[in-house]
């Protein structure tokens, strides 16, 4: 993260001076010393350290230094003394104060000390991270495979995580893309620098590209402070954006421009902040066929896919299927605490015999629910979800026509126009059977369909659906005909 450094100076030589001494690439600095308000810019600063002279300060001095410790951020206190006494230093030390420095020394030794301030603040944001990191740290040995496939594609992600390209994962919904990202940043050389993921499907368009790039006072209304965006959070790190392809075409262009100069331009700012960072996307989409469409930049995607890695989905590798259901059945055993350490070989075979659409994510859920209802210390075939009790399975492209009964339609179109086809028909039977369900409740529908409200609202626009159609009749109510 980029260490930002507010200068509140009575004395505007001295401010100058510190300014030109801080001024580097890993370090932001804002100075407000002059100006009409600098208490009040000061705090709503965003700052990580902030030096600002004792005079400057509202009295009382222990209540205003109280404000500073309370901020978001609790930043480092520098206060600046225009009298080099010991009794009145220790005072303002009890009122709060993190470090009080003598404004009257030599200039070299007071930026000095205040370089000793920052380093030490530098340290301690990436200690604070690995302890965080190190409680749930994903590692790449979490996607040890049987499989020919997975293995191969292990070796390729080997290859790619200690270098700083940019990555693309592509991938079904619950493959595993962002634990993936994160188990890419624990093998590389940033590793104890953070990692931070913005889901673009999950936020609402207006606010995305504060949380992308930041924004200033007064950008917008409510915008009371400084904000940090996921970029500047991420310096010297990893940022994954998943979900890359909901992402607006406004905002692709922008994206774009940071991916070529990082220099990211927070809302309502003039001035570009240079950010070091690395770029994982990801998406389950298909982004050439998004391109063909106009829904998302020819450029950004070349941009985007300097090293694509596809993760095979569940269905490809089942071989692993029992290893993984009783590492998340150790799992699953602490988190929830339950006592279920086995399962039976009938369960383990309709596992096994599963399609798996919703991947890993929906292996996770049956293995979790199943250890909820068991009442034994082993899972029967009795604690699966009803679909696997009985014999025949869902299988893949069932629905789909033989070779000999295709459209004629598809004569005359391209393999991305025919899969955007097939998508769309299969996206719109399911959409309509989890609104019918739900009685057209968008919320529950998007919560069962495992993506989140917005996403199936773009959907259901797309494919002409109206939740309208779907609502049920209340209790002395009747719908009409026609």
């Amino acid at each position: 993260m980029l260490t930002r450094l507010v200068l509140a100076i009575e004395d505007a030589g001295l401010q100058n001076v510190l300014e030109e001494s801080f001024a580097s690439a890993d370090v932001q600095v804002e100075s407000c010393g002059q100006e009409k308000n600098p208490w009040q810019r000061v705090v709503q600063s965003c700052g990580d350290i902030i030096v600002v002279s004792e005079s400057l300060i509202p009295q009382p001095v222990e209540s205003s230094l109280t404000v500073l410790n309370n901020l978001p951020e609790t930043p480092t206190t520098v206060v600046l003394h225009g009298f080099d006494s010991s009794e009145e230093h220790a005072q303002l030390m009890a009122a709060g104060a993190d470090v009080v420095l003598y404004s009257g020394i030599m200039k070299t030794s007071l930026v000095d000390a205040i370089q000793t301030t920052l380093d030490y603040r530098q340290q301690l944001g990436p200690v604070e991270a690995l302890e965080r990191w190190n409680k749930v740290q994903p590692k790449l040995t979490d996607f040890i495979s049987n499989s020919e496939e997975m293995q191969i594609f292990i070796n390729e992600v080997k290859l790619v995580a200690s270098s700083d390209s940019i990555l693309l994962l592509l991938g079904e919904t619950g493959v595993g893309k962002e634990h993936l990202a994160k188990a890419i940043h624990a093998e590389s050389p940033r590793a104890s620098a953070p990692f931070v993921a913005l889901n673009m499907a999950a936020l609402p368009e207006q606010l995305l590209e504060s949380e992308l790039f930041g924004h200033t006072r007064g950008a917008f209304t409510g915008a009371t402070r400084y904000r940090r965006g996921a970029f500047e959070l991420a310096h010297g790190g990893t940022i994954f954006l998943d979900e890359i392809g909901e992402m607006p075409l406004h905002l692709q262009t922008k994206l774009l421009r940071v991916l070529q100069d990082y220099e990211i331009r927070p809302v309502g700012s003039e001035k570009p902040v240079w950010v070091d960072v690395r770029v994982i996307a990801a998406t389950n989409r298909d982004l050439e066929v998004e391109v063909a469409e106009g829904n998302f930049r020819k450029d950004l995607y070349y941009r985007l896919s300097v090293m694509t890695l596809t993760i095979p989905p569940l269905r490809h590798r089942q071989e692993d299927i029992p290893a993984m259901v009783r590492r998340f059945m150790t799992y699953y055993r602490y988190k929830i605490g339950r006592d279920v350490s086995q399962i039976s070989d009938q369960a383990l075979k309709a596992l096994r015999r599963y399609d798996w659409p919703g991947n890993v994510r929906e292996l996770m859920n049956v293995i979790e629910r199943a250890m909820l209802i068991c009442k034994a210390h082993e899972i029967s075939i009795q604690d699966l979800p009803s679909g696997f009790h009985q014999g025949l399975l869902p299988t893949r492209y069932q629905f789909l026509p033989g070779p000999d009964a295709y459209p004629a339609s598809w004569k005359e179109k391209t393999l991305p126009e025919v899969q955007r086809e097939v998508l769309d028909q299969v996206e719109a039977i399911y959409i309509q059977m989890i609104l019918n369900e739900t009685g057209g409740r968008v919320n529950q529908a998007a919560e069962k369909a495992g993506i989140n409200s917005r996403s199936l609202y773009n959907k259901m626009k797309r494919l002409g659906i109206r939740k309208s159609d779907f609502r049920k009749p209340g209790r002395g109510e009747v719908r009409g005909k026609g």
